[in-house]
């Protein structure tokens, strides 16, 4: 038994898988060749390469709770209204891949999976409002994804699991892999800004300094009311980032505020504790013959939703 399948095997029963889906949906479109072609002569690479991530993570965790959160809020978002330069430099998805999201949401449908997806709020924040509210019924989250943002949702018994190299961490091992404490990740991200999402941050301020403003003042609230002390820290430039923090204090409370993630979504009610649902094997069945799996994908796929399989 591998060590992913005996994490999954000691994992209680009140714990909720949740996906951050578009990671994957990505990792397969830059990484399966585009040999693949529905029935229309569309590319369907990403469906291929993110069907076989969702089978490997339903084998190895077994999940009767799960979520698949999906981005649609890709120019839409809140945090676009707040900073319009908000992920602005990244370039908008193909017409081919934003097909395959789709498809891709619509597997996970037809597996019964519970799928998450709104045109305000990205997919971090819809993982976090579950986390949440999974948290206030007793159950413990764990985060499917390498995103170093979802660590800062992070409980007490939560862990997060880079399914593709295996790696798994909790709270505890946040500050060995990003420098503070995993309730610090905003306050660091506002400091040092995040390129990844056109987050600006504080020029001037890396993330040595970030983690050793936030060691000794905790947030960055307390940072900014005590910005009297920054000069007199053992911090090379203390002067100077103090300066820095002066200048540009709202710019630093803007950077947190895009870097938080909202975990107050209105979530339908009907999904519960996102308990796995029945699969609809006729959906499943059209899926398959639309998208042209092949035979073992399509007994994986039918495995996995434990409804018979048929060879053609």
């Amino acid at each position: 038994m591998t060590a992913d399948a005996r994490a999954a095997a000691r994992a209680p029963a009140n714990t909720l898988y949740l996906v951050d889906a578009s990671l994957y949906v990505f990792r397969a479109w830059h990484s399966m060749p585009d040999e693949f072609r529905d029935a229309d002569g569309w590319p369907t690479n990403a469906v291929h390469g993110f069907a076989r991530f969702l089978l490997e993570l339903l084998d190895r965790a077994r999940p009767q709770h799960i979520a698949v959160a999906f981005d649609e809020a890709l120019d839409s978002c809140f945090r676009n209204t707040l900073y319009p330069a908000y992920k602005a430099n990244r370039e908008p998805a193909p017409e081919e891949l934003r097909r395959q999201f789709g498809q891709c949401k619509a597997l996970c449908e037809a597996l019964g999976l519970s799928v998450l997806a709104h045109v305000e709020y990205e997919a971090d924040d819809l993982i976090g409002s579950a986390c949440h509210r999974a948290r206030a019924h007793g159950f413990r989250s764990v985060i499917v994804s390498a995103d170093k943002d979802l660590s800062q949702l992070l409980g007490e018994h939560d862990e997060q699991w880079d399914f593709a190299r295996a790696q798994r961490w909790g709270a505890d091992g946040v500050p060995v892999r990003h420098g503070v404490h995993a309730h610090q990740l905003a306050d660091y991200l506002a400091l040092t800004g995040d390129a990844v999402d056109n987050i600006p941050g504080v020029p001037g301020i890396g993330a040595k300094t970030a983690a050793a403003l936030l060691a000794h003042f905790g947030s960055l609230d307390a940072l900014l009311e005590r910005i009297e002390e920054v000069p007199f820290l053992r911090l090379r430039g203390a002067a100077s980032c103090a300066a820095r923090l002066r200048a540009h204090r709202e710019q630093a409370l803007l950077c947190r505020q895009l870097a938080t993630i909202a975990c107050e979504v209105p979530l339908d009610a009907a999904h519960g504790h996102f308990a796995r649902n029945r699969a609809d094997a006729g959906r499943l069945g059209g899926l398959c013959d639309a998208l042209r799996f092949g035979p073992m994908t399509r007994r994986r796929l039918h495995e996995a939703a434990g409804v018979e399989f048929v060879p053609a």
